[in-house]
């Protein structure tokens, strides 16, 4: 594929195959990622790349303590709810999963399990976790290069037949996932990204969100008109 064929193909995977993702593909599909732009080469990204058992028991951990009421403990900032346009935009790809779905809005039931399969990392047969150094976590920066890495990630994987969604739900209760993923002190946990081959069948895998213009987003200052 060219890189516009992946970019403009590329979509959010929520429903996947049992199938295993053989470790060299991982692997091969980290190294390309690892190519993307950070602050004065800092590379800060940690990656730990979980299935099988291990994965499993983040999975019932997750879940289990949500359902609990145990608060959640994310270790990124989250910052203040979505309001005004961001909110818009957040209900309006909802809306469009749930259509997809055929999940009606009086479900409370499914749409339960609907928030619970981001606990489970949509049942996808590997995680992925990104950490970065916690001495730089004041370091604005160090975000928005994890936040590249994370982009490259998910379309090396597309362009060799994987699926990814980049998601936080899988790392609320992050006692769970630092027990089981073994990950360090010394490492904020920051994104997990659910990876595997896509299930086709899956209805909300079909869905497209929708973007702003270039009109609405970008601002041409010194061009001729």
């Amino acid at each position: 594929m060219t890189y516009d064929d992946v970019v403009l193909g590329r979509r959010s995977i929520r429903g996947y195959r049992p199938d295993p993702v053989p470790r060299s593909l991982i692997e091969d599909i980290l190294r390309i990622a690892m190519r993307a732009p950070s602050s004065m080469n800092t590379q800060p990204w940690n990656f730990h790349v979980i299935t099988g058992a291990p994965l499993d028991r983040i999975r019932d951990g997750n879940t289990q303590r949500m359902l609990a009421g145990v608060p959640q403990s994310r270790e990124f900032r989250t910052g203040q709810p979505f309001a005004g346009c961001h909110r818009d935009r957040q209900i309006g790809v909802a809306k469009q999963l749930f259509s997809a779905m055929g999940i009606a809005r009086d479900d409370a039931e499914r749409r339960q399990d609907w928030v619970m399969r981001g606990f489970r990392q949509f049942d996808a047969p590997v995680c992925v976790i990104i950490t970065y150094d916690r001495v730089l976590a004041d370091s604005d920066d160090t975000a928005f290069d994890c936040g590249a890495v994370a982009n490259s990630l998910v379309n090396a994987a597309w362009s060799r037949g994987l699926g990814a969604v980049i998601n936080s739900q899988g790392i609320m209760q992050s006692p769970v996932v630092r027990e089981h993923a073994g990950i360090p002190d010394d490492q904020v946990i920051m994104k997990s990204i659910a990876l595997g081959w896509p299930d086709e069948a899956f209805p909300a895998n079909a869905v497209i969100s929708e973007r702003k213009s270039v009109e609405d987003a970008a601002t041409f200052v010194g061009f001729p008109d």
